[in-house]
């Protein structure tokens, strides 16, 4: 199945030098109160994580070290995405080589960067955000694979094949409770039992 991601015909707000100038003042000013993104030359405001989301985080760490110990999964590293590297998304995670990010900014390049993760927030923006925006600029950036875990409807999908005019060709959707096998060559597989208990 090939999956599109909504393009959006609207002007950009701000050059990507702006974007970033003010999301630096923000992170000092707020002690990362919030988190700010440049997606489709826009601002998008991204909230702190609950408890429950950083435990589906933790876990899903637990579950990469014990299956591929050479990798390691950042969690909020600012990636340099979209088409022409014009966006600026910060993922919930990004699995990458070990030490990958080491000697990197605050928004790297994601060349190397093997999957990256959403886990959903109970906002108004979710749906653009995680199921619409990220799938087309994680595949316009050539991220192999993207993993959106929803906590609303509880189903974890892996987005493969990534293509800069539509995100991503294919994606695989699984209930909560489901066997999720991440492809080859990353070679881990997920049971999303456990997922059940950190929704609300």
């Amino acid at each position: 199945m090939t999956v599109m991601a909504e393009r959006t015909s609207q002007t950009s707000q701000m050059s990507v030098e702006e974007f970033e100038r003010i999301a630096e003042f923000a992170a000092k000013e707020t002690e990362d109160a919030v988190r700010f993104e440049f997606i489709n030359g826009r601002i998008g405001v991204k909230k702190v994580p609950d408890g429950d989301h950083n435990t589906i985080l933790n876990w899903l760490t637990r579950r990469c070290m014990q299956s591929r110990p050479d990798l390691d999964l950042y969690q909020g590293q600012g990636l340099r995405v979209q088409r022409y590297r014009e966006g600026r998304a910060r993922p919930d995670a990004a699995l990458v080589p070990e030490a990958h990010f080491a000697g990197h900014g605050e928004w790297a390049d994601p060349d190397g960067v093997l999957l990256v993760v959403e886990v959903t927030s109970y906002d108004s923006d979710t749906d653009r955000r995680d199921r619409k925006e990220k799938p087309l600029a994680y595949g316009a950036a050539g991220i192999p694979f993207y993993l959106l875990i929803d906590r609303d409807d509880c189903t974890v999908t892996v987005y493969s094949d990534p293509d800069p005019e539509v995100g991503y060709h294919n994606s695989r959707r699984e209930a909560f409770g489901a066997q999720v096998p991440l492809p080859e060559p990353l070679g881990i597989e997920l049971d999303t039992e456990k997922l059940k208990q950190f929704v609300d």
